[in-house]
């Protein structure tokens, strides 16, 4: 039995001698403590009321303070002394990881994160765990922060608290796209996220392309000509006409950026057709169609001159009038201006040459009425 075990039980003290073997007992004699010492002298034997005195009151202070070291109630050094034995969140993960001694913890979740919850365990299966404001909390809105405490109580009253700090991230402001391409065709000029406009040359035969866009936040959202999803099949114009098409990328936070695509399709080499005529005074007869060649035009005595507006189904095609060439290759749209005689019918000759060298000739009849 340890000293302290002995002094709980017994604080009787008997001091006794032996005069052979100067024997000291401390104790009861269930529980005894002896301190040997050597025969007494005759100096020492006159010591002895003073040592009787004296001995067992210092080795009672001795023994009082061993005995206060061993109180049933120990001290834990370090951390809270009701301790957790398992802490998590959902969703996110404990900054630094769990430990029982560390009572503070971060927790960071993305913008849309709308609850948590709070599972702890304590050490001891009798020790009570309260969570304030309930195992699963509610957020505030994004960019802001929000303590979560976790309340340990024992048995006997003590009690520790831990806290979680969730950090809600802000909106994002990434409203760019990561990735953009046309099949068939290669943008022009190459894609960069900072590059809002491009343009896609196209044959011919081309009658659709596939679009695909990437975000760069995939929490960002598309729309226009390309969903969400970021794929789309885009039908395309006649051969010579160009399509629009319009991504806008929206951010978390509600700015836009479109970006836009130009695609060309080209004309057959072949095309010497108008895609477009037109006259700024009076009107076509029969209305224009690309496959119709010839239209008369009237117009009042009082206009002197009219202008002739003529657009190419293939702008590498070359249009001429009157001898002289009014849009070259490159150029869709020339004009030509006209005066016509009163009383009397004047045409007007467009031609179109293809690519290939193949001609189509377009004429309009004006007739100015005589006053």
């Amino acid at each position: 039995m340890n000293h302290c075990s002995a002094l709980r039980k017994s604080r009787q003290l008997d001091f006794e001698s032996s005069r052979s073997f100067g024997i000291y007992r401390l104790g009861s004699p269930e529980q005894e403590t002896y301190f040997h010492m050597p025969p007494m002298t005759t100096g020492m034997k006159q010591l002895l009321p003073f040592v009787r005195r004296c001995v067992p009151v210092a080795l009672l202070v001795a023994m009082g303070w061993s005995a206060y070291g061993c109180g049933d109630t120990a001290s834990i050094p370090n951390g809270p002394a009701v301790r957790l034995a398992s802490l998590a969140i959902s969703p996110g993960a404990l900054s630094p990881a769990f430990s029982p001694t560390t009572t503070n913890y971060t927790v960071n979740v993305p913008a849309t994160t709308t609850t948590v919850t709070v599972t702890a365990t304590p050490e001891d299966s009798i020790t009570t765990v309260a969570i304030t404001g309930g195992a699963t909390q509610s957020l505030p809105g994004p960019g802001s922060s929000k303590d979560i405490s976790i309340v340990v109580t024992a048995q006997s009253g003590s009690q520790s608290t831990y806290i979680v700090t969730v950090n809600k991230a802000a909106l994002a402001a990434d409203n760019n796209l990561s990735a953009l391409a046309v099949t068939p065709g290669a943008l022009s000029p190459a894609f960069a996220s900072s590059q809002q406009n491009y343009t896609v040359d196209v044959a011919a035969t081309v009658t659709s392309v596939s679009v695909s866009a990437t975000k760069s936040d995939p929490n960002a959202v598309l729309s226009g000509d390309v969903p969400n999803e970021g794929q789309a099949m885009i039908l395309l114009g006649g051969p010579g006409t160009t399509t629009n098409v319009l991504i806008t990328a929206t951010a978390q936070d509600g700015n836009a950026k479109t970006y836009r695509i130009i695609i060309n399709r080209a004309a057959p080499a072949n095309n010497n057709n108008l895609s477009a005529l037109s006259v700024d005074a009076g009107s076509l007869s029969p209305p224009f169609a690309p496959g119709t060649l010839n239209y008369s035009v009237e117009v009042p005595a009082s206009v002197g001159e009219i202008i002739v507006t003529a657009t190419k189904s293939d702008p590498k095609a070359v249009m001429s009038a009157s001898g002289s060439v009014i849009a070259a290759s490159g150029t869709p749209t020339g004009q030509t201006p006209v005066s016509p005689v009163q009383g009397a019918l004047t045409p007007v000759a467009i031609t179109v040459i293809a690519p290939d060298g193949s001609p189509k000739t377009y004429t309009i009849t004006v007739f100015r009425l005589p006053r």
